[in-house]
């Protein structure tokens, strides 16, 4: 049951790069990018689970932890890009 669960995990991940590929804007391919990692997180754990070591826990967690303060720093940075664009 849980080799299904990771596979179709690691499906939608490939999904997921294919749809930050081809996104026709910048933040289609941000959030495809944060839903990259998001789906990552769910994998760490879920391995953690299989091989019973709970210590992907935490590791998932601090990947989390990242994947959002770098999904706001990129929107940050193109928005504050896009502002000084707008000025010139």
């Amino acid at each position: 049951m849980f080799a299904a669960v990771i596979a179709a995990v690691i499906a939608a991940m490939v999904l997921t790069l294919v749809r930050a590929f081809a996104g026709p804007s910048l933040y289609d391919r941000i959030l495809a990018g944060n839903s990259f990692g998001t789906k990552t997180v769910l994998l760490i754990g879920l391995m953690g689970f299989v091989t019973g070591r709970p210590d992907f826990l935490d590791i998932a967690l601090l990947y989390a932890l990242i994947n959002f303060a770098s999904t706001i720093a990129i929107l940050r940075f193109f928005s504050y890009r896009r502002s000084r664009e707008e000025l010139a």
